[in-house]
């Protein structure tokens, strides 16, 4: 993949497509003052939010490709991919981007909570959709950055009331997640009884001889989505993790092959255990029992 622009610096991206730029840590863009840009492949050293119309067609986010027409808000953090190769064509969009650096939030409460706005760590076509509302109310804290950095930039107080506004867009957007999560609700069935479907086929095809124990990451990646948007359905529908249901699914089933008779090292080789004692240590935190002490007390 040919990376066509390097955003080292908030402001990069503003220069590269003639925008105006304020601030040295942070950039404001509105794409319907810029006029017609160029497409780019970029690679992200900073953090941004594009809150857009429309994006182009085939736009690439992470490892995958963003089909979405409507308005949506896609999140890039330090070290992501995304954007369009360039190829000789400009068009114009609409809607906003915000980039800051990580200079900008140190020891901010934006700092100390980014752990809690996993947005920033998908990776496979997992944007925030957007209802109307949502869109003017986002819509309105960019006019409001803009404002504060077009009239005071460089003045200390700025700075301060330009991160609340992106604290306040950050902890939005979060909730508008959560609401995405819920209007979910059909295709997280459909999601829950595919996972369900990919442990069982994991074991019947026999992956644990050559894998091992069935990873976050391999049931995400066969599920098309990224482990931390695959995390969030999880919690928000179950109230647990994906790491949590995998055990749970291969306690369940270590059941079963103990009370058929195989022996403990033997359902420890069954299941991808590399060591038994480690089936046996897994078995007890979930059951509050060793195998053998299940055995006894099923025997009762």
């Amino acid at each position: 993949m040919t990376i066509d622009l390097y955003i080292d610096q908030p402001n990069d991206y503003a220069l590269d497509i003639g925008a105006p730029t304020y601030h040295p840590h942070v950039s404001i863009i509105s794409y319907d003052e810029v006029g017609p840009i160029r497409h780019t492949m970029n690679r992200f050293n900073v953090f941004g939010l594009f809150l857009q119309e429309e994006f182009p067609e085939d736009l690439v986010y992470g490892i995958g490709k963003y089909k979405h027409a409507n308005g949506s808000l896609l999140a890039y953090s330090p070290g992501q991919v995304g954007g369009k190769p360039f190829n000789g064509t400009y068009c114009q969009y609409h809607g906003w981007v915000l980039l800051f650096d990580a200079t900008f939030i140190q020891g901010t409460e934006i700092e100390r909570h980014l752990a809690d706005y996993h947005f920033f760590s998908y990776d496979t076509n997992e944007a925030l959709i957007l209802t109307d509302d949502e869109k003017e109310i986002l819509n309105g804290l960019m006019q409001n950055i803009r404002t504060e950095l077009q009239q005071t930039s460089g003045e200390a107080h700025t700075d301060i009331i330009v991160k609340d506004y992106i604290l306040l867009i950050l902890d939005y957007c979060n909730r508008f997640y959560a609401r995405q999560f819920k209007d979910l609700s059909t295709a997280v069935v459909n999601i829950l009884a595919r996972f369900q479907r990919l442990l069982t086929d994991y074991y019947d095809q026999g992956l644990q001889a050559k894998y091992g124990l069935p990873s976050v990451s391999y049931c995400a990646r066969e599920l098309c989505l990224s482990p931390g948007y695959f995390g969030d359905i999880l919690r928000n529908t179950m109230g647990d993790n994906p790491k949590n249901y995998i055990n749970n699914f291969i306690i369940m089933r270590s059941k079963n092959l103990l009370l058929g008779g195989m022996q403990v090292k033997q359902v420890a080789e069954e299941l991808g255990f590399e060591y038994a004692n480690h089936f046996t240590r897994l078995f007890k935190k979930i059951t509050g029992l060793t195998p053998s002490a299940f055995l006894a007390s099923a025997q009762l």
